[in-house]
């Protein structure tokens, strides 16, 4: 038996992920408690990986986890903020540099992803396309993540939302049809769909079940809290050992 290095090698940093992210949690009280950056980071993770395992399955894993962080970190911003002016009574309209900040993170997943997959003209037009998209969606329409902010135990959706669904669907099968185009590729139109489709079914799954998220994310118990973060810990520290465990053992690693 041999494994690789490499595969070993990312074992490791999930693991040392895993441990600092538990130490996290039981630092809850710390970290300001039911006000402090822990809620955001939660919505992050959570987040990160429903968008990261959407894209990742039909993509592949680099792809996955370029959007999943940007898609992760924006969407847990945007929710935090939407529960705190709420509890403040506070509903200013973000800004459009706020917008165009969020829409040009996401952008650069998809075009990053994009670049990797099928060359750096495909990646620049697909990230550009994506992230003037969202900014027209955000300013015009009214088309944001936080819209669909409304905590609750059950998945549930509503009329804009599936709205958001549509447009992400035709949007993506657009711009990426034209990325291929100019790209050079022959395969624009069903790469075109198979963009829209992919996004637009995981914008589906994600703004149907942001409710449910977003509920245990303003409302889990402290010591809910506490035990997420000793599994955390156990977890990455199991990784962690696994190359200890492989020379025990006289596994080869290449």
């Amino acid at each position: 038996m041999v494994v690789d290095r490499h595969t070993l090698a990312m074992i490791n940093i999930i693991g040392s992920f895993l441990d600092v992210l538990g130490g996290l949690y039981l630092a809850y009280d710390i970290l300001g408690g039911a006000h402090g950056p822990l809620r955001t980071l939660s919505r992050a993770v959570t987040y990160g990986v429903l968008f990261g395992a959407g894209y990742g399955a039909a993509f592949g894993l680099v792809f996955g986890v370029l959007a999943g962080i940007t898609h992760g970190m924006t969407l847990a911003w945007e929710f935090a903020r939407e529960s705190r002016d709420r509890e403040q009574a506070h509903a200013a309209r973000p800004s459009i540099w706020y917008d165009s900040a969020m829409s040009a993170i996401r952008g650069t997943g998809h075009g990053a992803g994009g670049a990797y997959l099928y060359g750096g003209v495909f990646g620049v037009t697909l990230g550009l396309m994506s992230t003037v998209g969202q900014v027209i969606a955000y300013r015009a329409a009214g088309i944001r993540p936080a819209m669909v902010y409304s905590p609750s135990k059950k998945p549930r959706t509503n009329k804009r939302a599936l709205l958001a669904v549509l447009n992400r669907t035709v949007g993506y099968t657009l711009g990426a049809a034209l990325a291929a185009v100019l790209a050079g590729r022959q395969d624009y139109v069903a790469l075109g769909l198979k963009f829209g489709l992919v996004i637009g079914a995981v914008t589906a799954v994600s703004t149907t079940f942001a409710p449910v998220i977003e509920w245990y994310a303003d409302r889990m118990p402290q010591r809910r809290m506490g035990v997420i973060g000793v599994a955390l810990i156990l977890c990455g520290f199991s990784m962690q050992s696994i190359q200890y465990w492989l020379t025990m053992l006289d596994v080869a690693v290449k």
